[in-house]
């Protein structure tokens, strides 16, 4: 079956050319989109009047963790931290083991109906919870599913809690990659030793898949990886092959010099870039020189509005990184491209948002950018379309039902909460 768009005036992401039509959604996972002038309501499951609104293609995550969607409002760690290295410790790592299987579903069914509500139907999602690494991926899987979001899923390996630990998360990545697509997962060079490494690269080409891994987040990553193998990061990563695969993500990439960028530069992989997460932690600034345009957008688990995560960037980058309106709305949308050119499935063109944007100026091909970046939010979502499926209508969860979600989360959270100051 199918759903009927009427008098849309739909926006192509990748021209933004604008067309005013009814369009015609296909249902499935390789659904198609087809544009009529004529009304045919006789293939069409259900039928939205789109009249003054506008149809594009949906959002997407390129770099998400959805294991941290219980800790918004938690009381202070046990520590303050004084260090980058002191928040993971004290912080998401004391979280991530405590975790259970429960609170790993619930973390992704709030994870996933706000990345619907807020327009993305696609996540790529970089998970931990050391304590409960077995079938993890696949709780993940089947609660982004049950909301209807699409999914590139992996584990975060590390040594950082033993090496019994890290066999797990490489097994539990082997076990999920023979049936799944999805990457390879590694937390950081200073928490995986050479052994752990040469075992995950050898999943990846196993799989045909490529790593997912934080890069320089901190200048410690840096300072840990000259001390212990005397190498900079990207070196270790570019010995071990790992950024010459396309599906490989290097996520953050702050403290690396002009030799590092080079070798990025000369590789098809590709750059996270997490604005408001680096704000946060302050880690530093993300500048862009001397990489390739391979950069997209992520929300590294702050929240998940791809809107708000485009916005921050493009303002903050406006002291420290070359990023002008094409340049922001390039990285916003390149998480599209990355899924395209692996041959990743989920991200058809029958995946949709419908903005009920009424400005107050005109707007056209030559200014959507400017509406882009200064006046388009996640407010203006009316209705998400995924895989020809409206998951989200006059703003409301269709799939599941929210406010039972939210009543057991909160009780998880609380639970969550207790479990880290033991």
């Amino acid at each position: 079956m199918s759903i009927l768009l009427r008098n849309a005036t739909y926006i192509n992401w990748k021209t933004l050319e604008f067309k005013t039509t009814n369009i015609l959604v296909e249902e499935g996972l390789h659904g198609k989109i087809h544009f009529h002038d004529k009304i045919d309501q006789d293939n069409a499951k259900e039928t939205i009047d789109c009249k003054g609104k506008f149809v594009t293609k949906s959002f997407a995550v390129g770099h998400h963790h959805a294991y941290s969607a219980l800790a918004r409002g938690m009381g202070a760690p046990k520590k303050n931290p004084e260090n980058f290295y002191e928040i993971l410790k004290y912080v998401w790592w004391t979280l991530d083991k405590c975790l259970d299987r429960e609170m790993i579903e619930y973390s992704a069914l709030v994870t996933a109906i706000a990345c619907a509500k807020a327009g993305s139907t696609f996540v790529i999602d970089h998970h931990a919870s050391p304590f409960a690494v077995y079938d993890s991926l696949d709780i993940i899987a089947k609660a982004f599913e049950k909301v209807g979001i699409s999914h590139l899923l992996c584990y975060e390996i590390s040594d950082r809690d033993g090496a019994d630990i890290a066999e797990r998360g490489l097994n539990v990545t082997d076990t999920y990659l023979q049936k799944n697509q999805g990457l390879v997962g590694l937390h950081a060079s200073f928490t995986v030793g050479d052994d752990t490494l040469h075992k995950a690269v050898e999943l990846m080409n196993l799989f045909k898949s490529g790593i997912h891994i934080h890069v320089a987040e901190d200048f410690y990553d840096q300072q840990h990886c000259l001390k212990t193998y005397k190498k900079r990061v990207i070196e270790r990563l570019n010995d071990f092959e790992i950024i010459n695969s396309s599906k490989t993500i290097l996520v953050h990439c702050l403290h690396i010099n002009d030799k590092e960028r080079e070798l990025i530069k000369n590789a098809p992989c590709w750059v996270a870039q997490n604005t408001e997460s680096n704000l946060n932690n302050n880690v530093g600034y993300f500048k862009s020189v001397g990489l390739s345009e391979n950069i997209m957008f992520g929300t590294d688990g702050m929240h998940s509005n791809m809107l708000q995560s485009a916005k921050a960037a493009f303002f903050v980058g406006q002291g420290f990184d070359k990023i002008d309106y094409k340049t922001a709305y390039n990285r916003f949308r390149n998480v599209h491209n990355y899924i395209e050119q692996n041959s990743f499935s989920g991200d058809g063109e029958n995946n949709l948002v419908i903005l009920d944007y009424d400005s107050p100026t005109d707007i056209n091909q030559s200014n959507y950018l400017g509406h882009f970046l200064f006046g388009i939010s996640s407010n203006h979502i009316s209705d998400v379309i995924s895989n020809g499926k409206l998951i989200v209508k006059n703003k409301q969860i269709q799939t599941v039902d929210e406010g039972e979600i939210l009543k057991t989360s909160r009780e998880l959270a609380h639970k969550l909460w207790n479990k880290m100051q033991e």
